[in-house]
């Protein structure tokens, strides 16, 4: 097993990326492997906090406040776990990194994605993931998902279905650019059959 890799997954909301991740990292580890599990928002004790405000409160936060909480975290993040992480060998699962900043802020929101990417490199010292998992899941099926896994939606998930479709739609055009780095795996009907998916990938992925 290839050590050092960088993977992210990525995907709308109700794509089952926590869940997915964690059943991978299972797979991964019953083969060997040390895998280190992180998130973002909030993959560091400093980052609980922002998380926090991100995703449960900051009802009046503008756009561009929240772009650079993300930053913030992400800048966090790279210092504290991923980069010490990787220098160990260590095979890194990320849930979300840059390219949610992309389509969330930038094709979400509407806010410059050029100044978005820009940011995005400097909070993560240049940090780029190895290869990217997108979940794809139609916008109203992962919302029905997502409040019926926690009994309520979080500030982001109320934003509406047509800022849900842009990043989804931002989503897909992020992986049709950078085709080499992402794998698509649409949202099977069981979680079984999505994992099943996904282990493929990712056994490629350890192959190259």
């Amino acid at each position: 097993m290839k050590k050092g890799l960088f993977i992210t997954f990525e995907g709308p909301e109700g794509s089952g990326k926590t869940t997915h991740i964690a059943l991978l990292a299972t797979y991964l580890r019953s083969k060997g492997g040390r895998v280190l599990v992180t998130r973002e928002p909030g993959g560091t004790n400093l980052a609980a906090g922002i998380r926090k405000l991100l995703l449960d409160g900051g009802e009046g936060l503008s756009p561009m406040a929240e772009l650079f909480l993300y930053e913030a975290d992400r800048a966090q993040h790279v210092h504290e776990t991923l980069l010490p992480a990787l220098r160990k060998g260590t095979l890194v699962l990320c849930d979300r990194y840059t390219d949610s900043t992309l389509a969330y802020q930038g094709f979400g929101r509407g806010l410059n994605r050029k100044a978005i990417n820009t940011l995005n490199a400097i909070a993560a010292g240049g940090l780029k993931p190895h290869h990217t998992i997108l979940l794809d899941v139609p916008v109203k099926r992962g919302l029905r998902q997502a409040k019926r896994k926690k009994n309520h939606h979080d500030r982001l998930e109320r934003a509406g279905l047509a800022f849900h479709q842009r990043v989804r739609d931002g989503f897909l055009r992020l992986a049709k650019t950078e085709n080499r780095r992402f794998r698509v795996i649409p949202q099977q009907a069981t979680i079984e059959a999505t994992q099943i998916l996904i282990r493929h990938a990712m056994d490629s992925f350890l192959k190259t």
